[in-house]
């Protein structure tokens, strides 16, 4: 069945991450997780937040503000991330592994999942184009083919592990926080007959985001002058804030307007949307109504992006 959209009336500064079997976002004042508990019941956990008119200056300088914002989503989404994690197990379960067990398990993982992902989307797609016989005297055109090598084997990732039954789920969360969030600006109610007929696609998804990061590196990477892998790949990641920045600033440029070259920049952000998100059930929906409501400031001039 093809999707509705129903029209976006504001952008919402409102984001969100899916967790395990939850949601958690973020507003301009408030931040809530909400997550499906193993008995059926939805539990639901706020904070404050400051991402508001009062915000400090690192959260609204340009190109500073990128940086401070990426590190924030990694440090709340691990944290949270671990929290549902933790609330899917029973007591009984807690106490067979052991207090702190659960912890040190996710924190190994969480460390092996970071020297992946510097493996993987730093190292190897410079190691693999620097066999290529002559490429060390043509630096744009092996940037250039970094980028490629990079962004094959980040689709390639994305693709195997959504076979995985609870990432699958997870991106059906994804999808649920999409659509909650479409619904929210579009300025209807928030229920799940209105949410279900969103489109779970977003211009302002994280999935967009790291998108836009590997195109800005490619570009970033063209005035690199070194040649040998190590040397570049300490370069990738001493320059690794300001292509942060750069792509924050634009993503901010691609969801704030709509022409012809926000269409195009948006566009594989979008694409690869349609294997992260996934269409959710109700029960699903309902948790990310649970998380939505709480960030929702009284102030609606707090909520524009």
């Amino acid at each position: 069945m093809a999707e509705e959209k129903c029209c976006e009336k504001f952008k919402s500064k409102i984001g969100g991450q899916a967790l395990i079997e939850g949601i958690m976002m973020l507003g301009p004042g408030t931040g809530a997780m909400a997550c499906r508990l193993p008995d059926g019941s939805i539990d639901v956990e706020t904070w404050k937040e400051n991402n508001g008119k009062s915000a400090p200056w690192y959260k609204k300088v340009p190109l500073v503000r990128g940086c401070t914002s990426f590190v924030t989503s990694l440090v709340k989404g691990y944290k949270y991330m671990m929290k549902s994690a933790d609330k899917q197990l029973t007591e009984e379960e807690k106490n067979e592994a052991g207090e702190g067990f659960f912890d040190v398990i996710m924190t190994i993982g969480s460390i092996l999942g970071v020297v992946l992902a510097l493996g993987l989307f730093v190292f190897l797609p410079k190691f693999l184009v620097g066999l290529i016989p002559g490429i060390k005297t043509m630096r744009i055109l092996r940037s250039v083919l970094e980028g490629i090598v990079k962004i094959l084997i980040f689709i390639g990732y994305m693709v195997a592990i959504s076979k995985m039954k609870d990432i699958h789920r997870q991106y059906m969360y994804h999808g649920a926080e999409h659509k909650t969030i479409a619904c929210h600006e579009a300025e209807l109610p928030l229920t799940v007959e209105n949410i279900r007929g969103q489109s779970r696609f977003h211009k302002r998804c994280g999935t967009s985001f790291i998108f836009i990061v590997l195109l800005v590196s490619i570009f970033v990477m063209c005035f690199v002058p070194f040649t040998v892998t190590w040397q570049r790949v300490v370069a990738s990641l001493v320059l690794l804030p300001l292509v942060v920045g750069i792509s924050y600033e634009c993503i901010r440029f691609a969801g704030n307007n709509d022409n012809v070259f926000t269409r195009i920049l948006s566009a594989p952000g979008l694409a690869m949307q349609r294997i992260t998100t996934c269409e959710p059930d109700d029960s699903m929906i309902e948790v990310a109504i649970a998380a939505m409501k709480p960030c929702i400031p009284e102030d609606k001039t707090e909520d524009v992006w």
